[in-house]
């Protein structure tokens, strides 16, 4: 269905979601019938858009995921990517193309981040998670840590408040 039939359905007093339907919180329903995760657009948008030759259009990326999605969801999400820095953005004419800045780790990251940055008590949050970690995982964190410690490139130390030293 394009945008000129979905705009003629909606007038029409149809559904502008191709049937997917919304829940009662807001969220989207996948064409299956189950609920989307949280995030799953942003990775997939992400995604879509690694995949790209180069700077794409919201409309390429609508169709690289089937053309299901509304575009101006694809166009929310693009947004909100922006917003994180995970995605790029360059005016060309009445339009943007969009690059991906970061991969689905980065993203993943940045979820991690606020998070983080949005409870008090950072220390008992980061217990929690270290404590929750498969030993293998502790291994990874505890190598990538003393890498970080050693002066590779992007390390920095905090003090006891997060602020940078």
């Amino acid at each position: 269905m394009t945008d000129q039939d979905q705009d003629r359905d909606h007038d029409l007093g149809g559904s502008r979601d191709g049937g997917r339907g919304r829940d009662e919180d807001g969220g989207e329903w996948g064409a299956r019938g189950r609920r989307r995760g949280q995030g799953e657009l942003e990775a997939q948008v992400l995604s879509a858009l690694r995949a790209a030759p180069g700077p794409e259009t919201a409309a390429w990326v609508r169709a690289y995921l089937g053309g299901t999605l509304a575009y101006t969801t694809v166009m929310t999400i693009l947004t909100r990517l922006h917003a994180k820095r995970v995605v790029t953005r360059e005016r060309v004419g009445r339009s943007f193309l969009w690059t991906a800045a970061a991969d689905e780790a980065g993203l993943a990251a940045h979820r991690m981040r606020r998070v983080l940055d949005g409870e008090t008590d950072r220390e008992a949050v980061l217990m929690s998670f270290v404590s929750g970690l498969s030993a293998r995982d502790e291994e990874l964190l505890r190598a990538l840590l003393n890498d970080a410690h050693d002066g590779e490139p992007g390390s920095r130390t905090e003090d006891r408040d997060g602020r940078e030293n």
